[in-house]
């Protein structure tokens, strides 16, 4: 089993990056030579030299006057603030390099540290107010919502800090995006001894698939105030999770979201914050599961929610299929019946939905055990094989030709007029001469394509041979999410057979050096 995965990975690797990387890769290997790699933090560190402002571009900054300079009000809920952490917080702010800012700060404290007084008393941009009482993080934010009179509303937490071009990078997207009124940034750790930057978190794009199962959108948030009169202040109810709650109930709303792919957050790591140990507060998941509940609630959407058990804070969303929509399975196939066979039990054994269908897209196999299979697979009145090369349909009532006979094309789709036939036999004709040529190359494309045309499911499931079934409710789960009009296609996790992961979706643009928006 190792040396089949080892071979897997090799021919992974090969396709990806060529001969030589790979012949080196396995060099390594061999001989156990270690790889001289930089750390995550190594690698970093040279990202920030390399895209951190300089004091050229932030005095440039400071320099520019925009056509629109909104007020923005950043409100942060205070409780036994430590005294270093609101001085260097109020220092960040003073040290912007855009100067319309006021910062509302709501303190539920016990008692009244007056020695806080002389960060905030000599600037008129910064406004505080002693509750008195602790009325929770949800509320006492809310206080400080009271406060703000801007255009628009930056929430920070009383022990982290934003770099100093935070604020202009917000106001430059708000005058090149007239329409925006939900801006969230990237963000970094900060630890509290050696000041030192770390864990870089790089964000996608605006998701709501993704922000659902996880609030990934996290700091630094800013939204028009408009927005944030219309879906309502912080909920109480929400304790934990409330800006969670908060970023769905505004995206939902929302008419323009814009990600700036910069660091403009840094979440302070010391000994009391969640930015250390995620775990540390196990009743903020609990409440992230009430608050994906309501959201499907004021979506309609049907479905339940789940912890998602592996990492905290993710939830996992199991949509009720609406309809009994037929899926059509599509696998290309040349020889490999023993990859073939486990794939097809696999399907047949383990999946709960029943109203599907599996075409296999045959493709030039010589072997006569691949067609004595194939002879036993038609029994099955799901399965059917598609011949590429031949283009006929093998299935339990007999084999039909695709091209010459109009009332068997008819039996695969209501949809296919005569004169779709026309066209595929006049291009079949042009193209013959190519087709024999080509004949035994793998163009997968054009099996996919040929297995569509010849399916008859509302939904299309390409699966290669070599792959194995996991998960019972996988068509129920693919289902689930493209049932939702605004979803073109689903992408599943795929492992090699030791357990790593092989495949897990794919992302554009992330070279740190030359990041721009992932879409």
């Amino acid at each position: 089993m190792n040396l089949k995965n080892n071979f897997n990975k090799i021919k992974y690797y090969f396709r990806r990056y060529g001969f030589w990387r790979t012949l080196k890769k396995v060099f390594k290997r061999l001989f156990r030579i270690k790889e001289n790699r930089k750390s995550n933090q190594e690698q970093y560190k040279i990202w920030m030299e390399k895209n951190n402002p300089t004091i050229e571009d932030l005095e440039l900054q400071r320099k520019i006057d925009f056509e629109f300079e909104p007020k923005i009000s950043i409100v942060v809920p205070m409780y036994n603030t430590n005294e270093r952490f609101l001085k260097e917080l109020i220092e960040a702010l003073k040290n912007q390099t855009y100067s319309n800012w006021e910062l509302c700060l709501a303190d539920g404290s016990e008692i009244q540290n007056e020695n806080l007084k002389k960060y905030y008393e000599n600037d008129n941009r910064i406004k505080y107010n002693f509750l008195n009482s602790n009325n929770g993080i949800s509320e006492n934010t809310n206080e400080a919502i009271k406060m703000a009179t801007g255009d628009f509303i930056g929430f920070l937490d009383h022990d982290d800090i934003i770099p100093k071009e935070a604020l202009f990078e917000i106001v430059k997207v708000i005058n090149e995006n007239k329409e925006v009124d939900f801006i969230y940034t990237d963000e970094d750790k900060l630890d509290n001894e050696t000041k030192e930057r770390f864990e870089p978190y790089f964000k996608p794009d605006f998701s709501p698939e993704t922000l659902e199962c996880n609030n990934y959108i996290t700091h630094f948030v800013v939204v028009k105030k408009d927005l944030l009169e219309k879906v309502g202040n912080l909920n109480s109810e929400f304790n934990g999770a409330q800006d969670f709650d908060f970023v769905l109930r505004a995206t939902e709303k929302a008419n323009k979201i814009i990600h700036i792919p910069k660091i403009l957050y840094h979440w302070r790591v010391h000994r009391d914050s969640t930015a250390n140990v995620a775990e540390s507060k196990p009743y903020a998941f609990k409440a992230g599961i009430r608050v994906v509940e309501e959201h499907l609630k004021r979506l309609e959407k049907n479905g339940t929610v789940e912890d998602g058990q592996d990492v905290p804070g993710i939830y996992k969303i199991k949509y009720n299929v609406i309809e009994n929509s037929k899926v059509s399975i599509l696998i290309p196939n040349k020889d490999n019946i023993d990859l073939l066979k486990k794939c097809i039990n696999s399907i047949l054994k383990l999946t709960t939905y029943q109203n599907y269908e599996i075409n296999i897209i045959e493709n030039n196999s010589k072997s006569q055990e691949t067609f004595k299979y194939y002879k036993e697979l038609i029994k099955n009145s799901k399965i059917k094989i598609l011949n590429y090369d031949k283009k006929t349909i093998l299935d339990i009532n007999g084999e039909f030709d695709l091209e010459n006979s109009k009332n068997d094309i008819e039996t695969k789709s209501e949809e296919k007029s005569k004169n779709d036939l026309e066209i595929a036999h006049k291009e079949k004709i042009e193209n013959s001469s190519n087709l024999e040529k080509n004949k035994n190359e793998f163009n997968y494309s054009a099996l996919i394509n040929f297995g569509v045309k010849n399916s008859d499911g509302e939904y299309i499931l390409q699966l290669n041979n070599d792959t194995e079934l996991l998960t019972r409710d996988w068509l129920e789960t693919f289902i689930g999410y493209a049932q939702n009009k605004e979803i073109g296609a689903i992408g599943a996790r795929l492992y090699y057979g030791d357990k790593t992961i092989q495949h897990a979706g794919i992302a554009v643009r992330i070279i740190w050096n030359c990041r721009k928006s992932f879409s």
